[in-house]
């Protein structure tokens, strides 16, 4: 696991975030091409509210299966002359990967971009056993200069701005002649592939995360914008793949389809620049490859979630559209969340993995409503599962008190129809008498939440029920008369 999470100070959190200048800057600058990039590639392909259900149905489908097509993945690895590695935990992922590693000497191992090596702190397990892990997606490797986890699953450094990456460049760089000319983003970039290149060519192993796992073939499947993957899996003699047990579909046809909606949902792209399939170690005749290719297959809590309220959330494919989409993540940015997993998917995953008690605040950073489930490819209904845990947090105690006393007050009321009604009847005229003369109220007693940045309107008119059942006694009225 990473560095110990901080996904229960959500709260402070989020405040040093709001405060946070360059953070804003950056989330201003990028909150709004996902959203708009998402909308105009799915405009552009009739079929992709279709294709969003047949991914559902695919997932749901192995999910359902899985153990079975678990193990027809590992049948095809090992034909392919691959092994397959099972761990429970991130620890023993992580084990794994060392133990090949040192088989092999290694002392410089060259990364692709891996969400699942996040969660089990491969980085900091290599160099704490003297081998130096160097990232190579190029957002990855900003944050790895920085010392920061991602802030984006799909886009880790989207939290920084263009003067921070300088900056970076320029300590971390030392090497290179000062007075050269970091202005431009091209320039940064052109940089930071020159850096790489000398990695790639040093690297004793490379290691992969998978977006999709292939029972049918054997095969593992990447997808990328900038070829370092690409370069990871065939330049070291030794390839792992660090993935997760949900990442297995069953064919080759349905990874197709699945890969149709995810580019879109993502970047905004019909697909990414490489999509790369990878089926064991080079064979006879094979220009390039490694001579070893490993697979460590993580469960880490998945498995406890088959069966469950949250099994759904294991459809996920992380394309990052909730995050995109949600006004939470676009006002906080993603380091608030204080873990992994980020965003309206983070909310509902980090308290599976890590325990509702270590994540309590995040069910609730959300404002329910609805982008996530709206824009999600595999239709995960991310506000429901948010909710299963709100009701977790309440059984627990874990809710906080002003909230547990607020709902329990107006479950008093609630289960006592006469009472409530009554409560109401004096509350609304009350009310709307207090706010007469500007129609809304700056600061409300119990509401200081709310009144801190926005203005809580005077009722207007009865209750609901009462207009509820003056329309119903109208309608009742009319219908007789005819």
């Amino acid at each position: 696991m990473t560095a110990s999470p901080t996904s229960a100070q959500f709260v402070l959190n989020a405040h040093q975030a709001f405060e946070d200048e360059q953070l804003q800057k950056a989330l201003h600058l990028t909150r709004e091409g996902f959203v708009a990039n998402r909308a105009a590639a799915a405009a552009r392909l009739p079929e992709f509210e279709a294709l969003r259900d047949s991914a559902r149905d695919i997932k749901a489908h192995t999910l359902g299966l899985l153990d079975l097509y678990l193990e027809a993945y590992e049948k095809k690895v090992i034909e392919a002359g691959g092994t397959v590695h099972w761990a429970r935990t991130g620890e023993e992922a992580n084990s794994i990967i060392i133990e090949i590693c040192k088989r092999h000497g290694a002392k410089t191992v060259t990364k692709g971009k891996s969400m699942v090596a996040e969660e089990t702190g491969l980085n900091d397990a290599l160099a704490a056993q003297g081998i130096s892990p160097v990232e190579t997606d190029l957002g990855e490797y900003l944050i790895q200069l920085r010392h920061e986890m991602p802030s984006h699953i799909i886009a880790p450094a989207v939290h920084l701005t263009r003067d921070q990456i300088e900056a970076d460049f320029r300590r971390n760089h030392a090497d290179l002649p000062p007075e050269r000319d970091l202005t431009e983003p091209t320039a940064l970039l052109a940089e930071a592939r020159g850096v790489l290149r000398e990695k790639f060519l040093a690297a004793d192993v490379g290691i992969t995360g998978a977006n999709f796992l292939v029972a049918e073939t054997g095969t593992s499947i990447i997808v990328t914008n900038e070829g370092n993957g690409d370069l990871t899996q065939i330049l070291p003699p030794v390839h792992i793949v660090l993935t997760s047990i949900e990442k297995v579909v069953p064919t080759l046809e349905d990874v197709s389809q699945i890969l149709r909606v995810l580019a879109r949902s993502a970047t905004g792209q019909d697909i990414s620049v490489y999509t790369t399939f990878s089926t064991g170690p080079r064979r006879p005749g094979d220009p390039d490859g490694p001579e070893e290719y490993h697979v460590v297959l993580l469960d880490n809590g998945r498995s406890s979630m088959l069966g469950t309220d949250f099994a759904d959330m294991l459809r996920c494919i992380r394309c990052g559209a909730c995050l995109n989409h949600c006004p939470v993540y676009q006002a906080v940015g993603g380091h608030a969340y204080g873990w992994v997993y980020p965003g309206p998917m983070g909310a509902v995953l980090t308290p599976s993995l890590i325990g509702i008690d270590k994540s309590a605040p995040l069910p609730n950073a959300s404002t329910f409503c609805g982008a996530c489930e709206s824009v999600c490819p595999v239709r995960i209904p991310l506000p429901k599962l948010m909710r299963h845990w709100r009701e977790r947090q309440t059984e627990r105690g874990l809710a906080p008190q002003a909230q547990r006393w607020g709902l329990g007050l107006w479950g008093f009321f609630a289960r006592r129809p006469d009472l409530y009604r009554l409560a109401t009847r004096i509350a609304m005229p009350l009310l709307a008498w207090l706010g007469r003369s500007e129609g809304r109220f700056s600061r409300l007693p119990l509401a200081n939440g709310w009144t801190a940045t926005r203005d809580f309107p005077a009722p207007q008119g009865d209750t609901f029920q009462a207009q509820w059942r003056k329309r119903t006694k109208t309608a009742a009225a009319h219908g007789d008369g005819e």
